[in-house]
C-alpha cells in the first residue's frame, strides 16, 4: 500500500509538473493559450494512464528481473510509448486548432516527434533507479523463502529416521563405520543450515555433501546403491544454488532406486557446454505422472534458478533408453 501510494504520487507530481512546464512555456509564444491548456490537460491524462501500462507490461514480462541485459525490451517499449505520445500530441493539436496546427509543419513535426520520444525513455530510467532497492529486497525475501522451504523438504523426518536407524545397526557389528555416518550426518545438517550471502555455493561443496548424503543412503541399500561420477574439474568452483544437488539425487533415489528390487547405476555427471553449467543425475526408471504435492524439490529448485538468473537457466527431466535424466542448465556468468 505504502508503495502504491508513493508511485501514484510520483506519477501526479512528475506528469503534472511536466505538464504545467510545457503549458507555461506555450502560452508565451501562442495565440491559442485555451487550446494549449487542453492539450497539455490531455497529455497529463494520457501520459499517466499510457506510462501505468507500460509499468504493467514491463512488471509482467518480468523485465526488470536479474539480468540487466533484458532492460533493454524494456527501454524499447518505452520508446515505442514515446512515439505513441508524440501522434496524439500532433492529432490533438491539429483538432483544437481546425487544422491549422503548427506541428503540421514537417520541421516542427519531426522536432516534437523526437523530443516527446524520449520522456518516456528518462520515465524508464527513473522508475529503474528509484525502485532497484525495492526489487533487490523482494528478490532476496524471496529467495530466502524459497532457501527456508528447500531447507524443510530436506531435513525431512523420514531421511533423519532411516539414517539413525541404519547407524543403530552399525555401532556393535562396525563401530568405525558407524562413527563415520554419525559425522556424515553431522555434516549434512550443518551444510543444510549454511547460508552464503550470494545465496549460493561451489558446486565442490554441493558435491561433498551430496557424497555425505549417498554415504548414509548406501549404508541402507548397501548393494542397491552403486555411485558413479563423471566430474569436470573445470566445473567444480562454479557457484550454484546451495542443496541443488541433493535434492536431484534424493528425488533420484526416492524414485528410482528405492523402486525397483535389485536396485540400480546412479550418475552424477557436470561439464562446461557452450558457457553453461550442465549438471546431470541418472538414475534407472521411468518418468510417471506426477501426483498432486509430488516433485516439490524441483519445483523449488526451479523458482530459485529463475529468481537468480531469470530465465537463462532451466531443469529438464526426461527419459533416456530406460534412465531418468535430471539436468540442470546454469550460465556461467552472473
Amino acid at each position: 500500500m505504502k508503495h502504491r501510494y508513493a508511485y501514484w504520487l510520483c506519477q501526479i507530481l512528475g506528469w503534472g509538473s511536466y505538464s504545467l512546464i510545457g503549458a507555461l512555456s506555450a502560452w508565451q509564444v501562442t495565440k491559442r493559450p485555451a487550446e494549449v491548456s487542453v492539450g497539455y490537460g490531455l497529455y497529463f491524462l494520457y501520459s499517466i494512464a499510457l506510462t501505468h501500462g507500460l509499468r504493467a507490461f514491463v512488471r509482467r514480462r518480468g523485465w526488470l528481473e536479474s539480468d540487466h541485459a533484458r532492460y533493454i525490451p524494456a527501454f524499447l517499449a518505452a520508446w515505442a510509448i514515446g512515439w505513441v505520445q508524440a501522434v496524439l500530441v500532433v492529432g490533438i493539436d491539429s483538432l483544437l486548432s481546425g487544422g491549422h496546427s503548427d506541428f503540421l509543419e514537417p520541421a516542427p513535426m519531426w522536432g516534437v516527434m523526437c523530443s516527446i520520444t524520449l520522456v518516456p525513455l528518462g520515465w524508464m530510467t527513473l522508475y529503474i533507479a528509484v525502485t532497484a532497492g525495492r526489487r533487490s529486497r523482494e528478490k532476496q525475501l524471496a529467495l530466502r523463502d524459497a532457501e527456508l522451504r528447500a531447507l524443510e523438504l530436506q531435513i525431512n523426518p523420514h531421511f533423519l529416521f532411516n539414517s539413525l536407524n541404519s547407524i543403530r545397526g552399525l555401532v556393535l557389528e562396525n563401530p568405525p563405520l558407524a562413527q563415520d555416518l554419525i559425522t556424515r550426518l553431522a555434516n549434512i545438517l550443518r551444510y543444510n543450515l549454511h547460508r552464503d550471502a550470494g545465496h549460493t555455493v561451489s558446486l565442490s561443496s554441493e558435491l561433498e555433501a551430496a557424497a555425505d548424503y549417498l554415504a548414509l543412503e548406501s549404508a541402507r541399500y548397501e548393494d542397491r546403491l552403486r555411485v558413479h561420477y563423471a566430474v569436470a574439474e573445470e566445473t567444480r568452483p562454479v557457484p550454484v544454488p546451495p542443496m541443488l544437488l541433493q535434492t536431484l539425487v534424493e528425488n533420484a533415489i526416492k524414485h528410482g532406486i528405492a523402486t525397483i528390487p535389485e536396485g540400480g547405476d546412479l550418475r552424477i555427471t557436470s561439464a562446461v557446454e557452450d558457457g553453461f553449467l550442465v549438471l546431470r543425475v541418472e538414475n534407472p526408471g521411468r518418468l510417471e505422472e506426477p501426483k498432486p504435492g509430488a516433485r516439490l524439490g524441483l519445483q523449488n529448485i526451479r523458482e530459485r534458478l529463475r529468481i537468480l538468473y531469470g530465465t537463462r537457466a532451466k531443469v529438464d527431466l526426461y527419459t533416456q533408453n530406460g534412465r531418468v535424466i535430471a539436468t540442470v542448465r546454469i550460465p556461467l556468468k552472473p
